[in-house]
């Protein structure tokens, strides 16, 4: 954790000790220097050493063990190098660490038992600066640490163990058996649009799904029916709009429904009571909307990991991955960074992640104006990390009356292309959807009035 030098503990203060166990952290040392190779066997990191001198040895422990293994001689000499090693009390203190060790079958145990404690410092440390920032932040500034936090806490008590691939295979044939029973529709979540599911089977859990296109392609109506369709089938879904007001989605939301456009939405030129009857579509559904500008990644799980507990999560969806905000030195680092925690995300909660892209302005060059892989925006981490990339593009919009779709001339009225990419798991597909961007509505088929 950066932060806990910064904070020091102040229970001494208050005639505490901070939890530690010396003895154990005495144990895994000595036991990683006589058995090299249990150090890929632990999870442990130097800041979870209670001694400053055992972070110094733990820390040349690791480092060596990436070039190699490691014993008691060369930790000396690295820590002799690095001028340390008189700091941790010389080549008598080590000698000691090994000494004591009798053989490693106790090298889990005492490896848990320290990052308890660290983790019960930590907890103390969290609480302390709370208890600081209660008395000058403001509200939002204490709430954003207290969760921040501890999720991060949470990441060093989340372990998951190797399943057997029997295992594995089990789970998967339990799932396509219930679909062959009918007892399920598909394996993942459903998109609401046949073409599409049928190739894909519905968004997989743990899988990321990027749907990029250029401004006024129709992005956002197409997210807000991925969040109709399945909520329509009782799938739970969450809505991170960091471009639009709750207000200006609701309105979307609305309009589709109701068969009034936005602008007579907002402007009263309508039936009130028809209005008002048509909203009970949409407002007994299980969307939840959260229209925080620049939103973090540890805000961003945080929030998901809170309303998969409360209200039984299925599919995120993020409008859009450009708009949100991490620590980085430059803009395509910063990019690469909120790619990989999509990722990250969607594998730890095992649901889908939808997430928006923006395409650059290569594609206008074009001649055919088709979007390509290498046009998505300022990240080629994008295209690594997602498990589906779709673009979206609707050839009207550059003034092409028709357009060719497997071997045939159709119309290009109100026609969205779905362009499927790369699908990590699947066939590569593209499908035509037709868009009613009056009221923001797409569906499979065109709409005849």
């Amino acid at each position: 954790m950066k932060q806990r030098n910064n904070i020091p503990y102040n229970m001494a203060e208050i005639g505490k000790v901070p939890p530690q166990a010396i003895e154990a952290e005495e144990s895994v040392l000595g036991i990683c220097m006589l058995f090299p190779d249990s150090v890929n066997e632990i999870r442990l990191i130097p800041d979870m050493f209670y001694k400053e001198a055992h972070r110094k040895i733990f820390a040349s422990i690791l480092d060596l063990s990436k070039k190699g293994p490691c014993d008691l001689i060369s930790v000396t000499d690295d820590l002799r190098k690095k001028n340390q090693l008189d700091t941790v009390g010389g080549p008598v203190v080590l000698t000691f660490l090994t000494n004591n060790v009798v053989s490693c079958q106790m090298l889990d145990t005492h490896a848990l038992i320290v990052k308890q404690t660290f983790l019960l410092r930590e907890y103390i440390r969290v609480g302390q600066q709370l208890s600081n920032m209660a008395y000058t932040e403001d509200l939002c500034d204490v709430v954003e640490y207290a969760e921040g936090s501890l999720f991060k806490l949470s990441d060093y008590t989340r372990i998951k163990e190797p399943k057997p691939i029997s295992h594995c295979i089990d789970d998967l044939l339990s799932e396509v058996e219930k679909v062959s029973k009918k007892e399920k529709s598909l394996v993942g979540i459903p998109s609401g649009f046949t073409s599409i599911d049928r190739i894909t089977g519905g968004w997989q859990p743990g899988n990321m799904i990027i749907i990029a296109g250029r401004p006024s392609m129709g992005k956002t109506a197409l997210a807000l029916t991925l969040a109709i369709n399945p909520s329509r089938l009782d799938y739970p879904v969450c809505f991170f709009s960091l471009e639009m007001s709750e207000s200006e989605l609701a309105a979307r939301f609305l309009s589709g429904s109701s068969g009034y456009t936005n602008v007579e939405i907002r402007n009263a030129r309508l039936d009130f009571d028809k209005l008002v009857n048509a909203s009970n579509d949409i407002a007994l559904l299980p969307i939840y909307i959260d229209d925080t500008p620049a939103l973090g990644l540890f805000e961003l799980r945080s929030k998901i990991k809170k309303m998969i507990i409360r209200y039984g999560i299925k599919l995120a969806i993020i409008d859009y991955l450009q708009l949100m905000k991490a620590d980085a030195d430059n803009r395509e680092r910063e990019v690469s960074l909120i790619s990989r925690g999509l990722k990250t995300i969607s594998k730890e909660f095992n649901i889908p992640v939808i997430a928006l892209s923006q395409l650059n302005r290569e594609v206008e060059k074009k001649a055919d104006k088709r979007p390509r892989l290498a046009d998505l925006r300022e990240s080629g981490a994008i295209e690594q990390d997602a498990d589906i990339v779709c673009f979206i593009y609707r050839p009207a919009v550059y003034g092409n009356r028709t357009v060719e779709f497997d071997g045939e001339d159709i119309s290009t009225t109100r026609l969205m292309i779905v362009d499927c990419a790369k699908n990590r798991n699947g066939a590569l597909f593209a499908t035509c959807l037709y868009h009613n961007d009056s009221l923001t509505r797409i569906n499979d088929e065109e709409e005849h009035k």
